[in-house]
């Protein structure tokens, strides 16, 4: 262990061959969370985050601010959620100089899509029926940092007063006993919010407004709902084997889990220097090798999704724009074709960089919510959203993430995401609608993006309830 002006207080742990099994050891204390970066190195991810026990939360909801202590007291917060946030974090701000660690304690949390209605103001139209926060975040003053690139376990805190519980939480990671996971069962299968016509009916609506002028794309998503029956982490478990990912994470908060396999980087900061990656333009995978080397390659060249996704990369340029330097943001790499489990998918990124490293919150309102699930232009595509889909989005769409102590930053776009709350499992799928779009074709993508999830939970959790329904 070392201490020292520009190093932060640390354990090393034994490196694991799987970062959930440290995860178990945790998750019973208090609003865990786990950033997921893809086991034994299937995903492009280098860091595992883990955390749990934060000091306090910050949470949003429904026009209202507050900081809830662990024993549930309410402080309320004049600010609005990011500024308010924002002056938690810089209270508290500090260099690290490590490149090796991420994340010595900080913001983690979600960012839910609906979380933009504190920036603009937009119709009330869809239905409200999952009551998540619009904001939820913990505190931490400790991480346990796995680096699949050098293989190291990291325990961290980000000040010397926290080493008494960072000795403790070694003591218990180093136990071989973990929390035992509990049994999941799905009771129905998967139902989608819009049948083959409703879709249709709204994808010409929103043909209607492009051609009209209002829009160049608009995000349009569908629903898929289950009941469901015990602990969450089990699916989780489940989902992460068939679909690694750089951006998954696994948060267990009052109101509701969320169960993230999401392939997409938002915004990441570190020091003055800003990434984001959108995604724009899907292909599913081919059967056999060939084929699917030949839908990675019609993706890369079609036409129709370069000009999707330039459009994507014109709207962040602008977002990143607001807070960057002049001149700064710049696109390093367009058009490329990124490879995932189900999909391949049309990736671009861009980079700029800030005045100052302590403006990663500025940033992260200042692009929030993801260009690359909205559409072009930003305001007016949400507006349509909110007109065309049956039910509001919450967490789906939105961000997962941390803002580090250390004034890093590091977040995601919760695509491929499942909210399980009140006996309820949902998850979206949906895809960019621009003038030249086909119906058919746009309606095929959103199972073609969430059918490994949602076939992986029937298969083996759907079936199993209804065996013991029959046994009964």
């Amino acid at each position: 262990m070392t201490t020292c002006k520009l190093s932060a207080p640390r354990i090393s742990l034994p490196y694991p061959d799987d970062s959930a099994l440290l995860f178990e050891r945790l998750r019973h204390l208090p609003y865990p969370v786990f950033l997921d970066s893809g086991q034994r190195g299937l995903s492009r991810g280098r860091f595992d985050i883990i955390s749990a026990a934060p000091r306090f939360r910050v949470v949003s909801h429904r026009g209202r601010c507050w900081k809830e202590s662990t024993e549930g007291e309410r402080i309320p917060l004049g600010d609005a959620p990011f500024m308010a946030l924002k002056r938690i974090i810089d209270a508290e701000a500090h260099g690290d100089g490590d490149p090796d660690l991420p994340f010595i304690g900080g913001a983690v949390g979600y960012f839910a899509y609906d979380l933009a209605r504190t920036l603009e103001s937009l119709p009330e139209l869809a239905q409200r029926d999952i009551d998540l926060p619009e904001m939820q975040v913990g505190i931490y003053d400790w991480a346990l940092v796995i680096d699949h690139e050098k293989r190291l376990a990291t325990l961290v805190c980000h000040q010397a007063e926290f080493l008494p519980q960072l000795r403790q939480l070694h003591e218990l990671l180093s136990a071989s006993q973990s929390h035992p996971t509990g049994s999941f069962s799905l009771n129905t299968p998967f139902a989608a919010n819009m049948n083959r016509q409703q879709y249709g009916e709204r994808f010409r609506r929103i043909i209607d407004y492009i051609e009209a002028g209002d829009c160049y794309q608009v995000n349009l998503a569908q629903r898929f709902s289950a009941e469901f029956t015990g602990d969450s982490w089990r699916a989780y478990r489940a989902l992460r084997e068939v679909a690694p990912t750089p951006f998954a994470a696994y948060l267990s908060t009052p109101s509701g889990d969320l169960l993230s396999l999401s392939p997409e980087r938002f915004i990441q900061s570190c020091g003055i220097e800003v990434e984001t990656k959108p995604i724009k333009g899907t292909r599913p995978r081919g059967q056999t090798a060939s084929e699917d080397i030949r839908l990675a390659e019609a993706l890369r060249h079609s036409p129709k999704d370069r000009a999707e996704n330039l459009m994507i990369v014109d709207l962040l340029r602008n977002d990143l724009g607001k807070t960057c330097s002049i001149g700064s943001v710049r696109v390093p790499k367009l058009f490329e074709v990124e490879t995932y489990a189900n999909v391949h998918h049309l990736v671009s990124t861009i980079c700029g960089r800030l005045d100052h490293p302590g403006k990663s919150l500025d940033l992260l309102q200042g692009c929030f919510p993801g260009g690359s699930i909205t559409g072009a232009p930003k305001i007016r595509s949400m507006e349509v959203i909110e007109e065309q889909e049956p039910h509001r989005r919450s967490a789906y769409c939105g961000s997962i993430g941390y803002i580090g102590f250390n004034g890093r930053m590091d977040t995601s776009i919760c695509i491929r995401t499942l909210i399980a709350t009140q006996g309820q499992l949902y998850c979206w799928a949906g895809g960019g609608i621009v003038a030249d779009s086909n119906c058919d074709a746009e309606y095929q993508e959103t199972f073609d993006k969430v059918n490994n999830l949602l076939q992986t939970l029937e298969h083996r959790f759907l079936h199993t309830a209804l065996d013991n329904q029959a046994q009964i």
